[in-house]
């Protein structure tokens, strides 16, 4: 079924799909904030700001646009970031379920699972925040037991 709003050349489809089976799934780091706060916040001018955002993005190591800023991942591979994808396991004390599943969602997470199996709950945690979350989640009474793997490689 069409949408009434989306009126797409068979070409411009082609494009699409040529573009989605080419492209690379990214990590993306965004900030949403004014200018005017970012450039407060570091004391300079607004102006300074752009001149620096302008530098930045012409190596490449950011992306702008209308109320946003995406840091690549040249500019997290600069800064010493790993990025890859964490799946961290986690039992859960049949007690405690409904306590962690409600904190977890307060915490540095991109998406969890409740499973069925072994385990009760799969986080996934960017490797950037995964000592974050570890630190927290080893405070929560009614964790049993935690397993943590690192993506290395995505295959598909």
């Amino acid at each position: 079924m069409e949408k009434p709003y989306l009126h797409l050349t068979e070409r411009q489809v082609q494009l699409l799909k040529m573009l989605f089976r080419k492209s690379k799934s990214m990590q993306i780091f965004t900030v949403r904030e004014t200018q005017s706060k970012l450039a407060k916040e570091l004391g300079i001018t607004r102006q300074a700001l752009n001149v620096h955002l302008r530098r930045l993005r012409e190596q490449g190591l950011v992306r702008t646009g209308r109320g946003f800023i995406d840091l690549t991942e040249k500019a997290l591979e600069i800064l010493g970031i790993k990025t890859a994808e964490v799946f961290v396991l986690l039992k859960i004390e049949p007690r405690a379920r409904n306590q962690i599943y409600s904190k977890i969602r307060s915490l540095p997470v991109e998406r969890t699972y409740r499973v069925t199996g072994d385990v009760d709950l799969i986080a996934i945690v960017n490797q950037s925040k995964l000592d974050e979350f570890l630190r927290k989640i080893s405070k929560l009474d009614g964790v049993k037991e935690t397993t943590t793997y690192v993506v290395i490689e995505t295959l598909k």
